[in-house]
């Protein structure tokens, strides 16, 4: 589920006057970041946050999925996600945010992470390799049963075995906006590389060989000068 209850409330300031490269450094200047709360048919606002809450729900076990009470001050508190973030390149410190406010009554659409549990017995009795093709899934559900991950055990897999978005664990709250069919992951066999003997290396162009034979025949041979 959602962990909204585990995070801290984040707390906006919104913010006046000119927003631009010289606000935004202002911002940064002084251990905040500049963020927009839109969403829920209200209009959007611009605020700042702390860093460091954000970055710890980020780091969370639900991660962007999490909701958490979103407090702006003069306009009470609402919940919201993080829907977009800028990282700074080199550093990787917060740049922006963009923070949505969420209907806890209303289905929503998010990708969620899968995760592979245990060793299949086709890699660890018969040498083969685990591949996953999805590491995320869409789904459908209302914000409070959003799950943080998406555990899938592959112990029992075998050579050419595979999971699909069918062999997931499925319940009424939650629906899969993928294909069915679509793979998440499989065990495939190990194929050795042939052995491929060495080649020898190219041999001389017989027009270069004949163009030293003919240049070594065409030079005269000393003392042959003057003979008839």
């Amino acid at each position: 589920m959602a962990s909204e209850k585990k995070m801290d409330a984040v707390v906006a300031t919104p913010r006046t006057g000119t927003f631009n490269k010289n606000h935004a450094r202002r911002v940064r200047v002084q251990g905040l970041i500049p963020a927009v709360v839109y969403g829920a048919g209200k209009e959007s606002v611009a605020v700042t946050v702390d860093p460091r809450v954000i970055t710890k729900i980020l780091y969370s076990d639900a991660g962007h999925n999490t909701i958490f009470d979103l407090t702006i001050e003069g306009a009470g508190v609402t919940k919201a996600m993080i829907v977009d973030w800028q990282n700074e390149p080199i550093k990787g410190n917060l740049l922006h945010i963009d923070l949505k406010r969420i209907a806890m009554d209303k289905t929503m659409r998010v990708s969620v992470t899968v995760q592979l549990t245990g060793v299949p017995t086709g890699v660890k009795n018969s040498g083969g390799i685990l591949s996953q093709v999805l590491h995320e899934v869409e789904i459908e559900c209302l914000p409070s049963d959003i799950p943080g991950h998406i555990d899938v055990d592959v112990t029992n897999l075998e050579i050419n075995g595979s999971i699909h978005i069918a062999d997931l664990p499925h319940s009424d709250k939650i629906k899969y906006q993928g294909d069915e069919d679509a793979l998440v992951a499989h065990v495939t066999v190990l194929r050795e590389e042939a052995a491929v003997e060495p080649v020898a290396g190219p041999a001389e162009p017989e027009v270069a060989k004949k163009g030293k034979v003919d240049a070594a025949a065409a030079a005269p041979v000393a003392g042959d000068k003057g003979k008839k």
